[in-house]
């Protein structure tokens, strides 16, 4: 092979490993949103929904969603909060039920709740996130 296609050859390799990598990179999970009205509506219907509240024990007791279920693993970083998720785990994926994560602000640990689901086998086209989460919640609420 002579220099310039070698050189060419090269360059190609390159260029092509580069578009490759920043390809896989540049991918970010997609999650699914559900927004408050959406989700008011689903609970005045009294729809068959899972709604897994994973806000703190004193904001849960402060404020939370008619039928959530507390489970109180914010912020899903570490195993002993993905722990809390046990009991909940075996009736949702037991289910075909469409599940909305709720958590303070609708990012970091709804995200994290939701790829923790998926990784123990629950579909993904069923988990939601609440969008902006608890803290945009205009409608009324339970105490605990």
């Amino acid at each position: 092979m002579n220099s310039s296609k070698k050189t060419l050859t090269i360059l190609s390799t390159l260029l092509l490993t580069f578009v490759i990598a920043s390809s896989v990179f540049a991918m970010k999970a997609e999650y699914n949103y559900m927004n408050a009205a959406s989700l008011q509506k689903a609970v005045e219907n009294k729809a068959d929904i899972a709604i897994v509240d994973i806000q703190v024990s004193e904001e849960f007791k402060n404020h939370h969603i008619k039928g959530a279920i507390e489970t109180c693993a914010y912020p899903v970083k570490s195993v002993a909060d993905r722990a809390k998720f046990d009991a909940t785990l075996k009736q949702l994926k037991n289910s075909a039920q469409p599940i909305v994560v709720i958590c303070p602000r609708g990012k970091g640990g709804a995200e994290r709740t939701v790829n923790y689901f998926t990784e123990q086998g629950i579909a993904p086209y069923r988990i939601f996130i609440l969008t902006e989460g608890q803290a945009a919640w205009p409608y009324s609420v339970e105490k605990k």
